[in-house]
């Protein structure tokens, strides 16, 4: 097999290749760049290894005339910007200690010292300018056959960094073969390890998780996570149950995944917390779980909220009881997004003021919602009786 792409082929990306091997050094393509070229997916981030060490690549740069970012200096990155785009240069490493996330590294001199420090094996593959694969770990039979698999031993991999176990679902849920299932070993190393998660920030956490449940079929990876522990470990409280139910819906409709609709729908509390949402998604986690349990029409919902989340909050509901979306949904969300309430206060004034006018405005606004949006003006003021706080909602 060989890379293709036009990304690959790109004049700025090869010409940051031919500053380092005209020196003498070696140029590899590493990492999802080479996983997912060769399994046709989009690329998104370019990695090259090489021999060359840090202060060498930013000499090499800016002799070519290209744009050097110490990005990740005390790691061995260098960011080489060319036509406008990110290249992360990277110098071979061989981890000496590990604890946890952080690790003594030492630099090194060839792809396959380099490959023993990766996660899996579909990750440690590289790939020559020309295109050649270099597959120093037998990770191509392992990508070829969607397996994702650690790289040598499981546990030693894991206890390196434990947002690895994490990764593993993740991996297997965009990259997996679901009739194969996930790894064996990797899933009973991630159950041994499932008290590391404990040391992990809870942003690493959260970004984790929203990638896992973007991908678009994340149900085996998160029932499999629920098996091993890990889910209670992260999301105490979620079920996995629903979930599938609402990938399905989302698949009818035609609908990109949506991270928060579906932790929504993996139930537990104190989510926004624990992934440390930002204050936008946890309005919305928090909009979405109560549009669910509650009672509103879609109409009513589309009104109050929206129609893309009048739309989620009744795919949710439909997932949780068990019962298709209405047939006539669209239409109804349709009809609540585009109503507009025909009363305004000055309408109550000055027979109401000051906190009677808020409760009369309430009072109608729920009578005219009630009705369907049908109720019109002149049919709300016909009744402009005061409401009393015991009956305001009636």
């Amino acid at each position: 097999m060989r890379v293709r792409g036009e990304w690959f082929f790109a004049d700025h990306t090869q010409a940051v290749c031919r500053m380092l091997t005209a020196a003498g050094h070696q140029a590899l393509f590493v990492g999802g760049c080479v996983r997912n070229a060769l399994l046709g997916v989009p690329v998104s981030d370019i990695d090259i290894a090489t021999d060359a060490r840090p202060d060498r690549v930013i000499a090499l740069a800016e002799a070519a005339g290209l744009k050097p970012v110490p990005t990740g200096l005390d790691h061995g990155t260098i960011t080489v910007v060319a036509g406008h785009l990110p290249h992360e240069v990277t110098t071979f490493r061989r981890d000496v200690e590990t604890f946890g996330r952080r690790a003594v590294v030492a630099f090194a001199d060839t792809a396959a010292e380099d490959a023993h420090r990766r996660d899996f094996t579909m990750n440690a593959l590289y790939a020559t300018p020309e295109g050649e694969v270099i597959d120093p770990l037998g990770g191509l039979p392992d990508l070829i056959a969607r397996r994702v698999r650690f790289i040598d031993d499981a546990n030693a991999r894991i206890r390196e960094d434990y947002l690895r176990i994490l990764r593993f679902f993740r991996f297997h849920a965009f990259y997996g073969d679901a009739d194969g299932g996930l790894d064996a070993d990797g899933l009973a190393a991630c159950a041994a390890h499932v008290e590391g998660l404990s040391r992990l920030s809870r942003e690493r956490v959260g970004a984790e998780i929203a990638k896992l449940l973007s991908a678009r079929d994340p149900c085996q990876s998160v029932a499999a996570m629920a098996q091993a522990g890990v889910l209670a470990q992260v999301l105490p409280g979620s079920d996995p149950a629903v979930l599938p139910v609402l990938v399905h819906h989302e698949a009818a409709l035609g609908l990109p995944p949506d991270p928060i609709r579906r932790l929504v729908a993996l139930g537990g509390a104190d989510h926004a917390e624990r992934l440390r949402l930002s204050k936008a998604d946890a309005r919305r986690l928090a909009r979405l779980r109560e549009a669910m349990t509650g009672t509103d029409t879609p109409g009513a919902l589309a009104y109050r909220l929206g129609a893309a989340e009048a739309r989620d909050a009744m795919l949710l509901r439909a997932a949780a009881t068990g019962t298709p979306p209405p047939a006539d949904l669209s239409d109804r969300i349709a009809e609540g997004a585009a109503a507009i309430f025909p009363v305004t206060a000055r309408d109550l004034m000055p027979a109401f003021t000051g906190p009677a006018l808020g409760a009369q405005l309430d009072a109608l606004e729920t009578r005219w919602i009630e009705s369907g949006f049908s109720l019109t003006r002149a049919e709300l003021l016909g009744q402009p009786k005061a409401v009393s706080g015991r009956n305001r909602d009636a």
